[in-house]
């Protein structure tokens, strides 16, 4: 079985079930089991209408490399060909009638378990969409999809052919483009998060290339107080995504 064709792990099934069981050919899971967990997940299966094969242990371990905790789900064609996404102009126009959105760009993330980890801030801080450029960038496969944890079925993930260009189309949008540069002067505790922002992140190397840089309406740093003179792509993520997503609270009990 292709390793990009199948999604593992008892919580990323569980949410793949939940959100997207469509795109499910077939579960796979442990038979004989008194796991709560895989019972479960074996009971959404078939409140979903997805055919549900018992296995052994070992023919488990044949189907994936891996720690599947006990279950696999087989993709349907339409999830490879399609992925979990939407087309750019598809993009456009859902922006067009959602307001004060808060989108995550990732800019040459190539490395998918700095990708995965991405995402899972991404759902955490309720970003529902994250724009990469098709090519450069780590596709949406298996590996991904466990270290997301699960945020791969819940966050849609957009590849443009051409970055600049969809930044430009979300500034008409009335968006604000930030950018992280961790040579930027400006603090990311400076820099106001509220409306629709575009918060764009750089490969794990080389950062941000330079003309999505200079497409950016603004750059920020995160303030280090070790010797170290940048963080992991995912960890600024989450740093700028909650910073957002603090200043967007208006309310909090």
């Amino acid at each position: 079985m292709k390793t990009d064709q199948i999604i593992f792990g008892i919580h990323s099934v569980k949410e793949a079930i939940k959100k997207q069981a469509r795109t499910i050919d077939k579960i796979l899971i442990l038979g004989e089991t008194n796991n709560r967990r895989l019972i479960e997940i074996k009971e959404l299966a078939l409140q979903a209408d997805l055919p549900v094969l018992e296995l052994s242990r070992l023919d488990l371990d044949k189907n994936v490399k891996g720690a599947h905790q006990g279950v696999v789900a087989r993709l349907s064609s339409l999830e490879f060909s399609d992925g979990n996404g939407m087309t750019e102009q598809q993009l456009i126009e859902h922006l067009k009638i959602n307001d004060s959105q808060l989108i995550l760009i990732l800019d040459g993330v190539t490395d998918p378990h700095n990708l995965g980890a991405c995402m899972r801030s991404a759902d955490a801080a309720g970003v529902e969409l994250i724009i990469i450029p098709k090519d450069k960038s780590a596709s949406l496969n298996q590996t991904v999809r466990k270290v997301a944890s699960g945020a791969a079925e819940t966050i849609k993930l957009i590849p443009v052919t051409n970055l600049a260009r969809c930044i430009d189309r979300l500034k008409q949008l009335g968006f604000w483009v930030v950018g992280a540069d961790d040579k930027a002067e400006k603090s990311v505790y400076d820099q106001d998060f509220t409306g629709a922002t575009a918060i764009v992140l750089g490969s794990e190397g080389d950062g941000l290339r330079r003309l999505t840089k200079e497409k950016c309406d603004f750059l920020v740093s995160i303030p280090m107080a070790g010797d170290l003179s940048s963080l992991n792509v995912s960890v600024a993520a989450g740093v700028l995504l909650f910073e957002a997503v603090r200043q967007r609270v208006v309310d909090i009990d």
